[in-house]
């Protein structure tokens, strides 16, 4: 118990003037001078510590059974006014634990947690309010000046749409690995509503989905990552102990694997067009003739064409199809820009955002150093997406030979436009010279791919390409990590090597070609005997329809006669 207080027991019992007798009243004892345990309360008296010069503070409270219970509370709230610091610096900490207490107390509530209130008054939180899952993100949001304007983006959204709605109004302390897993089942509840209202549900709940995607695993996972550096930072500022966002299990998010457009899968997907035009005629039919079920199927069908007409998120051109788009855009403005993707794999934003002095045509550099970046539809100028990604790509005789025409055509813009030209210091731009938007250059991709009879994939598939060209070109994957800047060569193995094929089944025959062999293996996969004669071979015998080589005596069921067991006999 505190040297600062001491407990009493009291009643309620009053003398013949109406007054309260308290401790004097004589029940509160038994005969034998021992406490009364069926008359009376007891209470603790504290001493609230109080700056110099201040008046003396006494606490008084009771109501307790038992005396044990008294110097119990009475410890806890000494405990808890001993958090503050000292002296004036402490009191309004004070004034505000003891506001707590008294509420407690008032309410018959238990007392503030200490470790909590320590907590707080550490890092000058108010000591009273609970600070929420959503106070801690929308101020931890405000405060991360720093990011890179696509990463903010990114952020924001994860604590709008997800990480507020589901985990906000919980207390930031009480934060659970359960509510984070809560969170992640809701969500895949709402992915298979989607999923359910697409496929049958009517024309007005269908058009209330019809720009909502599915969160799929990789999303998730950027949306535990976001929490998870929020927590991160409530750690440093010792809000928490634990960060349950690093705890929640979740399924793996899979890198799509790079699938190339082969014969047969180009054969498939002109089939799956040509049944999609058919279905879109059948569809006009069925609306004419008021055949709503006719419709609803052929309508069913006609997205479930869309959604399989690619066999992967990432498709990639062969060699021969490139050059086919190549050729098919030999004529575009902007093949210069196409041309340099497809064969040094430069993302989006970093070919729109690449200047002329980042270029040296005559030794056949260029420094990606800067990229443009869409942030819904404006367009911002950033540093690369990573470190690695800042990088020199070097160039082939070709690819100059075609920014050296560029470049011709470009000037002859600025001569056309004259003082109205802008030097946005750009290599690709618009006619007037001003900065390109991605999003226009990713349309116009789609639309000469499409012209050019060929199977679709994404301008970013182009990239990837450009990848696989190279590694089927022989390039070590060192080389062609580099020239993509990816961050490590366990990712460029990752993402191509599954569509490069023949470069596993050239290193499998070179293995194989190590090994000195003795014995050739015929065409059907059996050997076809010794490459060289064998001496000293004793002539077979037959028994029956079987050849035997010699061995037991007649009778036996082994070549050895000491093993009698048909087990031991497959053993040995």
């Amino acid at each position: 118990m505190s040297g600062r207080g001491s407990t009493y027991k009291r009643c309620k019992c009053r003398d013949a003037n109406g007054r309260e007798v308290g401790a004097t009243c004589p029940r509160l004892r038994r005969a034998d001078g021992a406490w009364n345990p069926k008359h009376g309360t007891w209470y603790f008296r504290l001493e609230v510590p109080v700056s110099e010069g201040e008046q003396r503070q006494v606490m008084k409270r009771g109501g307790f059974d038992s005396k044990d219970k008294a110097e119990a509370a009475q410890d806890a709230v000494d405990r808890l006014l001993s958090i503050p610091d000292p002296g004036p610096a402490g009191a309004a900490a004070r004034a505000e634990i003891l506001r707590l207490v008294d509420d407690a107390f008032r309410r018959r509530k238990p007392l503030p947690d200490y470790d909590d209130v320590r907590r707080r008054d550490q890092t000058g939180q108010s000591l009273a309010g609970t600070l929420t899952v959503e106070q801690w993100l929308t101020s931890w949001l405000s405060g991360r000046r720093k990011l890179k304007a696509a990463t903010f983006r990114s952020y924001e959204s994860h604590v709008r749409l997800y990480l507020v709605p589901h985990l906000g109004p919980l207390p930031l302390d009480k934060l659970r690995v359960a509510h984070v897993s809560d969170m992640f089942e809701a969500i895949d509840a709402e992915n298979r509503r989607i999923a359910e209202i697409r496929a049958t549900g009517t024309d007005s709940e269908r058009a209330a989905v019809k720009n909502r995607r599915a969160v799929g695993p990789a999303s998730k996972q950027r949306i535990r990552a976001t929490l998870r550096k929020a927590l991160n930072d409530a750690m440093r500022q010792q809000l928490l102990l634990v960060n349950v966002a690093t705890i929640v299990e979740m399924e793996s998010a899979k890198r799509p694997k790079a699938v190339v457009w082969s014969v047969e899968r180009v054969t498939a997907w002109k089939a799956n067009r040509a049944r999609r035009a058919e279905a879109v005629a059948e569809l006009a039919d069925a609306r004419t003739l008021s055949d709503q079920y006719r419709a609803d199927l052929l309508r069913r069908e006609i997205e479930h064409l869309d959604a399989t007409e690619r066999p992967s998120p990432v498709m990639v051109w062969t060699a021969e199809q490139t050059g086919t788009f190549l050729d098919h855009a030999h004529d575009e403005r902007l093949y210069a820009l196409y041309h340099l993707i497809a064969l040094r794999g430069l993302r989006r934003g970093e070919a729109c955002g690449v200047r002329w002095t980042d270029v040296d045509l005559d030794a056949g550099t260029l420094v990606v150093s800067e990229q443009l970046v869409q942030l819904g539809w404006a367009v911002e100028s950033g540093t690369p997406k990573s470190d690695a990604g800042a990088r020199t790509v070097h160039l082939d005789a070709e690819t100059v030979t075609v920014l050296r025409t560029w470049r011709r055509t470009q000037l002859a813009e600025r001569m056309q436009w004259g003082k109205a030209w802008t030097d946005s210091g750009r290599i690709f731009t618009r006619e007037d010279g001003t900065e390109l938007h991605p999003a226009n250059v990713t349309s116009r991709f789609g639309d000469l791919a499409a012209d050019a009879g060929l199977p679709p994939i994404r301008l970013h598939d182009l990239r990837h390409g450009a990848a696989t060209l190279a590694l089927t070109a022989g390039v070590d994957v060192k080389v062609v990590q580099e020239m993509l800047g990816h961050s490590s060569s366990v990712l460029t193995r990752d993402t191509y090597t599954s569509v490069v094929p023949e470069l596993a089944r050239e290193a499998a025959e070179r293995t194989a070609a190590l090994i000195p062999r003795k014995r050739s293996t015929g065409t059907d996969g059996l050997p076809t005997g010794s490459l060289e004669p064998k001496t000293n071979q004793a002539a077979p015998r037959f028994s029956g329809n079987r050849l035997i080589s010699g061995g037991a005596p007649p009778g036996t069921r082994t070549p050895n006669p000491l093993i009698k067991s048909q087990l031991l006999c497959q053993l040995s």
